[in-house]
């Protein structure tokens, strides 16, 4: 391409259009050839039930320490399947792009998200590209659809809580969002913070082949983290919760970042990190399971659900007093994925 930017007309439908789709974004994202690109892909029909699922990205700034966009659109779709048991099957990627952006950046964007593609084993089968007028948007947003498969007849949902179960977790929280704060506002710390940002639907695949039936909820803790998920899952069950703060695993990095900033690493995002409420037999095997694994190799059982209730969230504190949590109020971190 003679360009080095993204002009109007690679949105036109025209030349440019089939340039940049042709030259750069399908043969990076998905190496379809033109003979074989048609109005819709065609997906193999698998047995079991089918999730879908769909997230918009507008993370700033583009590149972080530990990932970009591209990689974070991947796998924050990927783990929304795997929440609910899904294996990945197929992702679609809609790219809305501002006039202006460096293809270069564009280039390694995509690189990352074909490379986060391989990494889950799940295929980008199809997608769409608009252009904007300088402006208008911010660089570049990500909207990345997918369907998977649930092969097996567990219930796994945000409402099968069930008192006595063990809360575990697949290690530090607040990673994702300190690292893409620090990038933003030029912040220097004693060190370096990278975003957490991984698929996760390996270790879930691990986890259910180990605990069955027995794995009862499964959410990963994004934007409002581990607290607001937590009061989410209490509400959505009618149950208490009871969370051990100390036992919540949080690097030294991002304990020192938040307590400059005034924020609580509970409510930080992230985007490797999963939540997993588990029978209390079967928690020992679960934990295993996750510090076995590379995406969870500081895995804790961090709280119980306690009795059936209204959807309380309690932190049992250091000093051993109790204090309520509830879900984050307005925005603590804006455009974080």
């Amino acid at each position: 391409m003679k360009s080095e930017i993204i002009l109007l007309g690679h949105g036109s439908g025209g030349k440019l259009s089939h340039q940049l789709l042709d030259e750069l974004i399908v043969p990076t994202l998905s190496g379809y050839t033109p003979q074989n690109q048609n109005d819709a892909a065609i997906v193999a029909q698998p047995k079991g039930r089918l999730a879908m699922t769909t997230d918009s990205y507008v993370v700033d700034p583009l590149f972080f320490p530990g990932g970009n966009i591209g990689d974070l659109a991947v796998n924050g779709t990927v783990n929304d399947l795997a929440m609910v048991g899904a294996r990945p099957l197929a992702l679609s990627v809609g790219l809305i792009l501002e006039e202006g952006l460096p293809l270069s950046d564009l280039r390694t964007i995509l690189i990352s998200m074909k490379a986060a593609a391989e990494e889950a084993g799940v295929a980008i089968v199809t997608g769409d590209t608009k252009v904007v007028p300088r402006g208008k948007a911010d660089k570049i947003f990500i909207n990345t659809s997918g369907i998977g498969v649930i092969e097996h007849t567990f219930a796994i949902n945000g409402s099968g809580a069930k008192i006595g179960d063990q809360i575990l977790i697949n290690g530090p929280v607040g990673d994702h969002g300190m690292a893409v704060l620090a990038r933003r506002e030029g912040l220097e710390l004693d060190s370096d913070i990278h975003s957490d940002s991984a698929p996760l639907n390996g270790l879930v695949a691990e986890l259910l082949t180990a605990v069955g039936a027995d794995l009862h909820v499964l959410r990963d803790p994004t934007r409002g983290g581990v607290a607001t998920t937590l009061k989410e899952i209490a509400l959505q069950s009618g149950v208490d919760i009871t969370l051990n703060e100390t036992s919540v695993p949080v690097s030294k990095a991002v304990t020192g970042a938040c307590a400059i900033l005034g924020l609580d690493p509970l409510f930080v995002a992230n985007e490797g990190k999963l939540l997993a409420f588990v029978a209390p037999t079967a928690a020992d095997a679960a934990l295993a399971v996750m510090r076995n694994h590379p995406y969870g190799k500081s895995a804790a059982i961090i709280g119980e659900v306690t009795l059936a209730s209204v959807g309380r969230v309690k932190v049992r504190t250091a000093i051993g007093g109790l204090r309520s949590i509830e879900m984050l109020s307005g925005e603590q971190l804006p455009r974080i994925c």
